[in-house]
């Protein structure tokens, strides 16, 4: 038997006066879940109590099928408006309608037997969506533009059963892997590390597996009814903030430092997630967070109150190309930050998200605000008085869609009062649902399935042995060899008889992932404890810090013990999400707690012992003394490789079978000293990241090393002089001169000859990853775009007339910190100057 009870909730906006939440919800396999429906419809009818105008909330609850036996899920909500007003229809009647919206063969809400032209699908996009939009009541709209977030209260947007329009869930993340929502998924490493590969083709491979999985999920939990947190098609992915500061929490989940790197890893990602059918997305990818949000989130200051005073220059030639770059790479969304931005939050920002967006950059998506942010307009920014207030400046300024925190009554369940007040206009909210409709649209949600290929998905395309292959290959481009003494690496492992393994990350399972991980089975990953077992038959281990990498105390006592008398030692330490995530930013780059000094104790005690440092970790470490110091032979960089962590850990400390050799490079500058960084809530770029950094770093950005050596010769231009808009085609050949095949990293600036010009000192130009077998020359032509030379001054861009420096090679020109190739310099010429505006 079952037991259906609910309670009911009045005390709501009139246009959700009524909420049946069950309190439990247990059925037998012999009982439908829309019997268990009815039978909660049915004990609130005959317990009189009244339902509203036909409104009818059902929250459901679902059986997991991951394992044959009946588990409890989220509830899940349903909106169901009938089409006899006053009336709540007869208990048949709703089962259909129940079955028939929840209970879909795909993610389509496509029947065939409505005759609606938005159903049509042989009309233009615009006209459905004008359609669609034209039947809805203001009511209506205000829900499915306030329902965008997570959890009971937030989502899904409801369905309008009267138009044959379904519920969906809005808010999912797919950084790497369908992310926080249960039931398995690949999970690659964390997004510094995609960008470390240094690779546009990675980040299209991550975001194609990534988007499969999301999709098959989706339609797999639509088929089954369920509509909670994270188990839509519409992923809140990339994150492409530039991380202008090593000590900001998220770090993690963005590409690095560079606006231009950012940018192009992002069109590649957001053309993965999408596929490549000409009709249908797969799922749809959004760009966050507009705009100049990189922390702080917590240190100093809270991130929900915080202005960022930017100039206009640092705006539009730091913060805002990223986004850009995501419109011409046609991206479905953006999310707006928590943050202000010159004395205006961002998302009641018209100037960012109407003028610029939309209006310069032709942008036609939708704005999702970031969680609670609209509600942070009054609590923390102060900006307005009140969520009436709040809904009318965030629509005004171009927000569509809110994501709350599941609240009954988030801030947009207010527009149709700022309608009724006169502080908003219909038209304009009618404009700003039409987005969210084409959107659908395109996830084919109202066409017929069979004309869908993406319909076709289901949840046995995640974790197959293609994608947890390509873990293992994305987890290994993405390490970067930071130090590497007399070839340490790649070991030999008959060399080395007593082996020990020591430090907080080795064996650290819920660490290796970074923030918001896939959720997956743990049998689909290995620690790089696991891995190095894999290796060495005998090892000796210890964990010696408390409080995981914490680290607030170690037993020094223990650690002498380990190190003794052994021929290796992998001291494998860094941060991980107890350190560094959203919300948690660090004070310093430091080791964390007492790291540092453990790692000395090693370093004093291990004898005559290799040792090798593998740092886990996503923004940068002060580790000056241990690449300065003699006893440390080799230092591996490998951020958060998700769950291939210890098998391609084992791999590239092998190089086995001659095809791992590491070749990331740092997406980040790493600083030698504290002096070097500025301030968090400096938001000026002057000094920051290798674009304006004045002194040398520790390692610099683009840096990384290899089990081979690379050298660069013939750099040669089709013409040594451009005009301002056209691009400069470039040959360079590139030879593996050393003794294993290996990737290596072309990397190409431009920097300008008159350094008053406001200009970084220079700027990343060209980058692409390629493979090249032991002594093998490849011959490369390459294509820099005239965009890369322009500059913002007096509210325009501009391109200057005069002399350009050109550098390629395998590494920033002129570094101190160099790896063993050369860089080949050269100059060309900007025949005339030409100001421009910001438009697409």
């Amino acid at each position: 038997m079952y037991d259906a009870s609910c309670s009911l909730e009045t005390n709501l906006n009139p246009a959700t006066s009524v909420v049946f939440r069950p309190k439990t919800y247990m059925y037998s396999k012999n009982k439908s879940i829309t019997q268990s429906v009815i039978a909660c419809y049915i004990d609130n009818k005959n317990s009189n109590k009244t339902i509203e105008s036909g409104i009818l909330l059902l929250i459901l609850a679902l059986a997991s099928p991951i394992r044959s036996e009946v588990h409890h899920r989220d509830s899940l909500s349903y909106m169901a408006r009938h089409d006899t007003p006053g009336s709540p229809g007869d208990v048949q009647g709703f089962a259909d309608k129940v079955n028939r919206y929840s209970m879909q063969s795909s993610s389509s809400y496509y029947f065939g037997d409505f005759t609606y032209p938005f159903q049509n699908p042989d009309l233009p996009w615009d006209e459905r969506v004008d359609d669609l939009v034209s039947r809805l009541t203001l009511e209506e709209i205000q829900l499915q533009m306030a329902r965008g977030g997570q959890w009971a209260y937030s989502t899904p947007a409801p369905a309008i059963p009267r138009l044959g329009i379904g519920p969906y869930v809005w808010n999912t993340n797919c950084h790497r892997g369908d992310q926080q929502v249960a039931e398995n998924a690949t999970a690659f490493p964390q997004s510094i590390g995609l960008a470390a590969s240094f690779s546009p083709q990675v980040l299209f491979d991550v975001g194609t597996a990534s988007s499969i999985e999301t999709r098959g999920k989706h339609n797999d939990f639509v088929r089954r009814g369920v509509y909670a947190t994270h188990t839509g098609a519409s992923c809140f992915s990339p994150v492409i903030n530039v991380a202008r500061d090593p000590r900001w929490g998220r770090v993690q989940e963005t590409y690095g430092e560079d606006p231009y790197m950012s940018g192009e890893l992002a069109a590649k990602f957001l053309k993965g997630l999408h596929g490549e059918h000409p009709r249908f997305v797969r799922v749809t990818g959004g760009c966050l967070h507009v705009d100049a949000y990189s922390g702080p989130d917590n240190v100093p200051v809270r991130r929900f109150s915080f202005n960022a005073n930017v100039t206009d220059e640092d705006l539009h030639m730091t913060y805002l190309p990223g986004f850009k770059r995501c419109v011409q790479a046609g991206t479905y969304s953006f999310m707006c930050s928590y943050n202000s931005i010159n004395g205006v939050p961002a998302c009641a920002n018209k100037k960012i998200l109407t003028d610029v967006l939309r209006n310069d950059w032709k942008f036609k998506g939708y704005v999702v605000s970031d969680e609670g942010a609209i509600e942070y307009l009054v609590t923390d920014h102060k900006y307005v008085t009140n969520m009436v207030d709040a809904a009318a400046v965030g629509v005004e300024a171009g927000c569509n869609l809110e994501l709350s925190y599941n609240l009954v009554q988030p801030a947009y369940i207010s527009i149709v009062d700022a309608v009724k007040q006169g502080k908003l206009d219909e038209s304009l909210v009618r404009e700003r649902v039409k987005p969210l409709f084409y959107t659908r649209m395109r996830l084919g949600q109202f066409d017929p399935p069979e004309n869908n290929p993406f319909s076709r998905l289901n949840s046995s395309v995640v974790e197959t042995a293609e994608h947890q292959a390509k873990a293992i290959q994305v987890a290994a481009k993405s390490f970067v060899l930071l130090k590497n003494v007399n070839n340490t690496l790649p070991l030999v492992p008959a060399q080395y008889k007593h082996v020990a393994v020591i430090g907080p990350m080795a064996d650290e399972y819920d660490q290796i992932f970074g923030n918001l991980p896939p959720v997956q089975d743990r049998s689909f990953s290995k620690t790089p404890l696991q891995g190095l077992q894999d290796i060495f038959k005998y090892l000796h281990f210890n964990r010696v810090c408390k409080a995981k990498t914490k680290c607030v105390s170690y037993n020094a006592t223990l650690a002498k013990d380990t190190v003794k008398n052994k021929d290796l030692i992998i001291a494998i330490f860094g941060t991980g999400q107890l350190v560094e995530k959203e919300a948690n930013d660090r004070h310093d780059t430091n080791l964390p707690g007492k790291q540092k000094e453990l790692l000395q104790d090693i370093i004093n005690n291990k004898g005559g012992a290799k040792l090798v440092l593998i740092l886990m970790n996503a923004g940068p470490l002060n580790m000056t003394f241990a690449d300065e110091s003699s006893k440390v032979d080799a230092i591996l960089e490998c951020f958060f490789p998700g769950q291939a962590t210890g098998e391609a850990i084992k791999r590239v400390m092998t190089n086995k079978d001659g095809k791992w050799s590491p070749a990331g490079r740092l997406p980040n500058t790493w600083y030698r000293f504290a002096d070097q960084i500025p301030p968090m809530v400096n938001y000026s770029m002057q000094g920051r990241t290798y674009r304006y950094l004045t002194s040398d770093p520790l390692y610099p950005f683009g840096y990384g090393l290899s089990y081979s050596t690379f050298a660069y010769s013939s750099l040669k231009l089709k013409t040594p002089a451009v005009e301002a808009m056209q691009n400069l085609s470039v040959s360079i050949s590139v030879q593996n001169t050393g003794p294993v095949d290996s990737d290596e990293v072309i990397q190409c600036y431009i920097s300008w000859s008159d350094q008053a010009l406001p200009v970084p000192v220079r700027q990343l130009a060209y980058f692409n990853r390629i493979h090249l077998k032991a002594k093998q020359t490849l011959d490369l032509l390459l294509t820099i775009s005239w965009e890369r030379w322009a500059f913002w001054q007096n509210g325009q861009w501009t391109i200057k007339a005069g002399s350009m420096g050109l550098a390629c090679g395998g590494q920033q020109p002129n570094q101190k910190k160099k790896v063993p190739s050369n860089v080949l310099n050269t100059h060309f010429k900007i025949l005339h100057s030409l100001n421009f505006s910001d438009a697409l």
